[in-house]
């Protein structure tokens, strides 16, 4: 999955505010994402994260 540090990735689950789409901070054996709606930061194994993505919007588009 090509995905690179400040895409905008759009989830299949809402986070608990009600937004589904997340920054990636940053990328590795684990994702770290923040919430586009509220600011919170999650990290999560990659396999967990690239299983549960919807959509990705490439940085600057």
């Amino acid at each position: 999955m090509d995905i690179a540090v400040g895409d905008t990735v759009v989830m299949k689950k809402n986070h608990p505010c009600g937004g589904n789409r997340f920054v990636v901070l940053r990328i590795g054996a684990d994702f770290r994402l923040q919430c586009a709606k509220c600011g919170h930061e999650v990290m999560a194994p990659r396999v967990r994260i690239e299983k549960n993505i919807k959509n990705v919007i490439k940085k600057g588009m």
